[in-house]
């Protein structure tokens, strides 16, 4: 999720002026106890600055903002934050936007990000990327649907929200080194009137980016979401779910239909040693809020 519009982040309480929230500053850290990893927030943009206030001003939406509790930044030591680059000391903290698409029979599309990508590789994640300048967050979320899978969403095709803010920092665990990256990303909820089917034959997505991607059910997620990582690699998947999952893998310019274990959907974050083939953190926060969606469309 490389971001050309850095440091957008402006962080508030009270009256206070938003100020431009630092590299090195847990941006969940502002609004909790130290203790904590998660606040009710006010989250809106403001002449082109993303500001996150514990206050409601104009325009703003009353979120959920979170950070893992074993997120580098809280953890970080004054020893180790002073061996980082000057420049990414004074980089600040970035905006990204993530799309949790669903279809109308209720099916969520995941990607796989390219190996060779700087950030995050090999994990799936929903389509997303960072923000451009001036634009608006679900301008930014349909810009990069597009860019990633080709999909192009028609007004009047689809409904959102604002699901919840995430903030991702990568490494994502000090174990696997320093931060490199600071983010907080907005996570948006697409609800399209088309089918799943409907959508996968419009999909066109850049290998550069995408490695592959699946159509997921609700009983696959919710047993996703309920993993907690850092908490060991078990991959245990349980009786009611099936053995693979039915997904397309991009190569050499084609895409090819395969079946994937559903193990690798389960899989945690390790705490130590070389990352592995897993949903994110971030995304697993999402979910988790998308799934208390489905009772409110029930209604």
């Amino acid at each position: 999720m490389e971001s050309l519009a850095r440091g957008l982040v402006r962080l508030a309480k009270g009256s206070a002026r938003p100020e431009r929230a630092g590299f090195l500053q847990s941006v969940t850290g502002h609004f909790c106890a130290s203790h904590e990893d998660e606040a009710m927030v006010s989250c809106g943009l403001d002449q082109n600055q993303f500001v996150i206030s514990d206050s409601e001003f104009p325009g703003s939406t009353r979120i959920l903002l979170k950070r893992p509790s074993f997120c580098p930044i809280k953890h970080l030591e004054e020893s180790q934050a002073a061996a980082l680059p000057e420049a990414l000391r004074g980089r600040g903290v970035d905006v990204g936007v993530a799309v949790i698409l669903q279809s109308v029979d209720r099916r969520v599309l995941l990607t796989r990000r390219a190996k060779n990508l700087s950030i995050f590789p090999n994990i799936w994640v929903p389509p997303g990327g960072h923000m451009e300048p001036d634009e608006q967050l679900l301008e930014a979320g349909l810009r990069e649907l597009q860019e990633e899978t080709g999909l192009r969403l028609e007004p009047g095709g689809f409904s959102w929200r604002m699901l919840g803010l995430w903030e991702s920092v990568y490494p994502p665990m000090l174990s696997r080194g320093l931060p490199r990256r600071h983010h907080v990303v907005a996570y948006l909820l697409l609800l399209s009137t088309e089918s799943h089917q409907q959508l996968q034959m419009r999909i066109k997505a850049d290998e550069s980016e995408v490695s592959a991607y699946a159509w997921l059910e609700p009983h696959v997620l919710e047993c996703s979401a309920a993993v907690e990582d850092g908490a060991g690699n078990t991959g245990h998947v349980p009786n009611n779910l099936p053995a693979t999952i039915k997904a397309t893998e991009l190569s050499g310019g084609s895409a090819q239909p395969t079946e994937l274990p559903t193990a690798t959907f389960l899989n945690t974050a390790p705490a130590a040693g070389e990352d592995v083939e897993r949903v994110s953190t971030g995304t697993r926060f999402a979910l988790r809020l998308w799934l208390d969606t489905l009772a409110v469309q029930d209604k």
